[in-house]
């Protein structure tokens, strides 16, 4: 420490103070603001005696303080006091409060597609595509790549299974006795299926005796289903499960089996439409704590988009019950109408998702739409939809083929302007179709 030497014009006499020898001191003008002295700290130190006489012989109106004294004080004040507020922190530690628990689900969404059907020259574009990625087989993921986004993103996302699937070495044949490549089952998953119904006119070819590819596939790779059975058991359990908390039940069933008859001993392998058997059905499926029950309906006039007599009628009483909140159509591969009744939705028929018929067939069984149904929590506990929007898409065939999601291409720049122009009217064209019977005036959101 550096001593303080003594004003310039003072002698060395005067510059001395007077005290204790050894102690050095220095005066503070009392012109200074007053000093403003804080309580004592804990754990500082006590001032010396001699430190203490020193002060006390202070002459007239000046003060003579230590500097030793100073730089101990602030010295303590530096090094006692923090550690004193740090012992305090560690002696109670804060401890985060819990996160609040989620409240119970208020919406859901629900995505929706047609007929998943395949004709030999899809499964022939299958194997190409798997030959291209360097593996045996057959791969449909590029074959539904553009719907991936919509359908992976939703709560549900339920398929149809149109045509029956077949075991791996096949054989794969096309109309009327469809047996398809069991891979459209893990492309279906990949894509974000989680449920398809399987109860269609082709029923009868899904599986005999034991052996059934068409479920054992969708088991395999994670897929619900309902429609058609395996047992007596399986047939009687109800399509339940848990979808963020709700439960939610899926119900299917098929106008004909094309006047083929079940097996007398299998007469639970798959479901024909009975309003009252499907009634019956959906009460149980309420019964068993399902709080959305989905019906999937195999009905209609092929080829035909307006829905016929019998859909009418049946989407009428069906949806009268408090045990049916939303009908999706399948089979007639064309688009048909959606229609609002009362508070609920039905839509007749929503195309072929994938398809590959012959060169030359009508343009729009390449038509489909990808419906989003998204249902709101009630004041009274229920569910309802309270908001419908449909991509329209179409299967095109050259030159390889792929599902366009039309919402995007017909407004992509990047693709060519005759075909953005194609697929604006087969945008146009589907959006009439669906809108026959006053959806879009009912509230359905076009994402064109």
């Amino acid at each position: 420490m550096e001593e303080v030497n003594a004003p310039a014009g003072e002698t060395e006499d005067q510059a001395e103070p007077s005290g204790p020898p050894g102690v050095i001191v220095f005066e503070v003008a009392t012109d200074l603001p007053p000093i403003r002295r804080a309580p004592p700290l804990e754990g500082s130190f006590r001032i010396r005696p001699s430190t203490a006489w020193a002060l006390d012989r202070m002459p007239g109106m000046r003060i003579k303080l230590g500097l030793a004294v100073i730089l101990l004080l602030l010295t303590g004040a530096c090094t006692k006091e923090p550690a004193r507020v740090t012992a305090a922190a560690s002696a109670t530690p804060r401890v985060a409060a819990p996160a609040p628990a989620p409240g119970p689900k208020k919406q859901l969404t629900v995505v929706a597609a047609g007929d998943l059907l395949v004709h030999p020259p899809l499964t022939e574009q299958a194997a190409a595509d798997a030959q291209a990625a360097g593996h045996s087989g057959h791969d449909f993921t590029g074959v539904l790549a553009t719907i991936r986004p919509r359908v992976s993103a939703a709560d549900l996302a339920i398929c149809h299974m149109e045509t029956p699937l077949a075991d791996p070495q096949g054989p794969f044949t096309g109309w009327p006795a469809f047996s398809v490549p069991p891979e459209l089952a893990d492309a279906a998953a990949w894509a974000g299926f989680d449920t398809c119904s399987t109860a269609s006119n082709h029923s009868p070819g899904r599986g005999h005796g034991g052996h059934h590819p068409d479920l054992d596939n969708l088991d395999r790779v994670g897929l619900r289903h309902a429609g058609t059975a395996r047992s007596a058991e399986e047939a009687a359990r109800t399509n339940i499960f848990d979808v963020a908390g709700v439960k939610v039940a899926q119900l299917s069933y098929s106008l004909s089996f094309n006047d083929i008859p079940l097996p007398e001993a299998r007469p639970w392998a798959a479901n024909l439409i009975d309003p009252a058997a499907i009634l019956a059905a959906a009460h149980r499926a309420r019964a068993a704590g399902a709080e959305i029950v989905i019906l999937s309906m195999h009905w209609g006039t092929e080829y035909q988009n307006a829905p016929n007599d019998d859909q009418l009628d049946l989407a009428q009483q069906l949806l009268a019950s408090p045990d049916i909140d939303l009908i999706i159509g399948c089979h007639v591969h064309v688009v048909q109408p959606f229609e609002r009744i009362g508070r609920k939705w039905v839509a007749y028929g929503m195309g072929n998702i994938t398809t590959r018929f012959d060169d030359g067939s009508p343009e729009n069984t390449q038509d489909a739409v990808v419906p989003e149904f998204t249902f709101t929590r009630t004041d009274s506990g229920g569910w309802e939809v309270t908001s419908v929007s449909v991509l329209p898409t179409w299967m095109e065939y050259q030159p390889a083929a792929r599902v366009v999601d039309l919402a995007s291409a017909a407004h992509d720049p990047s693709v060519p302007a005759d075909r953005r122009a194609h697929y604006a009217e087969i945008e146009k064209r589907i959006n009439g179709y669906v809108g026959m019977r006053g959806a879009f005036e009912a509230g359905l959101h076009q994402l064109s």
